[in-house]
């Protein structure tokens, strides 16, 4: 239970999408113009990264890794299908995206008219493709692993775009340099938040 707890916190603080590997920075970028925008996409983000990782995890454990088919039967245990990694991650995460996109346009047509393309676009955002393949790269022991880290990371995207979003309401009312308003003062907010995240990589987990 401990090691969950800390794999989950990791992937908030230590190992956040935007600030340490800055993906998704597309979305990131484009929707936090205002709290209430990100918050629904960043709620959307961390519901498709908690799904899809578990079932990437999965997917990988038993269908694509090597020797992932030994279960079929010894004659299958020599075949390696990671090569259709990308393929069958991107499959899943289209699949919970397409949910998503369903769901808020049924209860929340307001957000779903706010998020625009972007809703849909979440099936191409950096972040949610990354945290499988990150999955996959470090060979977490169990499914329970798996979706904390998806969680973990989900709620670290989530932060940090309701984060940025709420700084940019503010600074509305600041004296910001007319050829810095905008995308370059969020730019330059963003690094120093990110600059600021690293301090989290001395927390011993």
């Amino acid at each position: 239970m401990e090691n969950l707890f800390d794999i989950f916190i990791k992937a908030i603080f230590v190992e956040n999408m935007i600030f340490a590997y800055f993906l998704g920075m597309c979305s990131y970028l484009a929707v936090s113009k205002t709290v209430e925008t990100s918050t629904g996409l960043g709620l959307a983000v961390v519901f498709v990264l908690g799904i899809t990782v578990p079932v990437d995890y999965l997917i990988n454990e038993y269908l694509l890794a090597d020797g992932a088919l030994a279960w079929l039967g010894p004659e299958f245990a020599t075949i390696d299908l990671s090569f259709l990694s990308f393929i069958m991650f991107i499959a899943v995460i289209a699949s919970m995206v397409q949910l998503v996109e369903m769901v808020i346009e049924k209860f929340s047509p307001t957000l779903y008219a706010n998020l625009g393309i972007f809703l849909p676009l979440i099936a191409v955002n950096c972040s949610i493709l990354g945290g499988s393949l990150f999955m996959q790269e470090r060979d977490y022991n169990n499914i329970a692993e798996a979706t904390s880290f998806g969680l973990g990371s989900g709620v670290g995207w989530f932060l940090a775009i309701v984060a940025i979003a709420a700084i940019r309401e503010k600074i509305r009312y600041s004296n910001v340099p007319a050829p810095l308003r905008g995308l370059g003062i969020t730019f330059i907010i963003t690094g120093l938040m990110g600059i600021a995240f690293m301090a989290f990589m001395g927390i011993e987990l």
